[in-house]
Formats: structure tokens, sequence, C-alpha cells
């Protein structure tokens, strides 16, 4: 069983990872965005960086996904990520334009023929303005200067994306506005239910843990 959670930048994709893991007896393979050395430059001057930026999450989301994960996957255990590869598309087609987007276009799609799917996505959603404030909460230094149009444009190609004429992995959307599924129970056995729902709905069902 391969779940990944899915959804802009804020909702809160790492935290229901974290939680869910154990809940399904998974491992957890978390994004690592941090060691991207241009991210910081990126937020300051998203048109200068940006082709530098997405490049790089290409290249260590494909290689993220091609050993550590496959080697997961390999051994049969369950696995719990909180993002998919098909996301770097999505940020690019807000940051990149013209020859650039259509370079990285190309190197995505060699790229992603290697990568393996989710057996299940849980796109992790919320409005604009919330995702704002979780942002804000959070406050990461190079996040201090987030522009609202900025998450808004990437909250419209989530949902495009993963709306009508989508193409892949089935996809549990779960709205997270009115959610604290760190800090109310309640709400976390809830997402639990939904994912064991939807993944006994998906086709090849996978085999769960008894327990929970």
């Amino acid at each position: 069983m391969y779940i990944a959670v899915e959804g802009v930048i804020g909702v809160g994709k790492t935290s229901l990872a974290r939680l869910l893991q154990p809940r399904f007896e998974a491992d957890l393979q978390l994004e690592v965005f941090e060691e991207n050395p241009f991210l910081a430059d990126f937020y300051s001057d998203r048109q200068r960086y940006a082709f530098q930026t997405q490049i790089f999450f290409l290249l260590s989301r494909y290689h993220q996904q091609r050993r550590s994960v496959r080697e997961v996957l390999d051994t049969g255990r369950n696995l719990f990520t909180d993002y998919t590869f098909a996301k770097d598309a999505l940020f690019a087609q807000i940051n990149l334009a013209g020859d650039e987007l259509e370079m990285y276009y190309k190197v995505h799609e060699a790229l992603g023929e290697k990568v393996r799917l989710p057996d299940l996505i849980v796109y992790l959603r919320a409005e604009t303005e919330t995702l704002m404030q979780r942002i804000a909460l959070r406050d990461r230094a190079y996040e201090r200067n987030m522009e609202s149009d900025y998450i808004a444009r990437l909250n419209q190609a989530y949902d495009d994306h993963y709306g009508p004429g989508y193409q892949g992995p089935p996809v549990l959307i779960i709205n997270s506005n009115g959610l604290d599924f760190v800090k109310n129970p309640a709400d976390l056995d809830k997402i639990e239910a939904d994912v064991r729902a939807a993944l006994e709905n998906a086709p090849h069902q996978p085999e769960l843990p008894l327990n929970g």
C-alpha cells in the first residue's frame, strides 16, 4: 500500500502523513525541500530563480522516488509520503513560461515514466485564506513574504488537476478548512476511516493492517 498526501503549501500534508503512518503500520518518506539552495531566493524573486528552483526540485524528487520510495515498496511494506512526483509540474506551470516551461515538461515526462504511482492520493485542500493563516502560524523564514495571490493560483492549479478530466491514481479529497487533525483526535479518526474506505473501493485493493 502506497499513499501520498497532497495539497497546497501550508495545508498540513506532512502533519497528516506523520499522524497516519503509525495507524497504517507504514514507513514514511517526506519531501526534502529545505535542501534546495535556491528556495529562499525564489520566494524573494520568483521570476529570476524559478527555473533553477524547479529543476532542483524535479531531480531531487525523482531521485527520492527511484531510491528511497522504491526501496520501501520493493520490501512489501506500507508507505506514506507527503507529496507526489506529479506535483512538481503543477508548480512549474505557475512559475515557468515559454522555452523554460517547455524544456521542463520534456524532462518531467521522461523521468515520470520511471516513477511508481501511489495506490491512493489524499488531496488535502483548504481555502486560500486558511492556507495563509497556517503559513503565518508556522513562521518559516523564507515563507514570510508569501503572497496570497501565489497561493490562490496554486490552489486553483491543484483543483483543476484533480477536477473533471483527471487521469491518475484514485483520489480522496478532504476539505480541511474546519478540521484540526493535529489537536482533535476525532478529526484524525474520521480521516483514517475515509482513507480506509477509499482503499477498499480502489482497484487492486492493497492489504491493510488489521488493527485500527
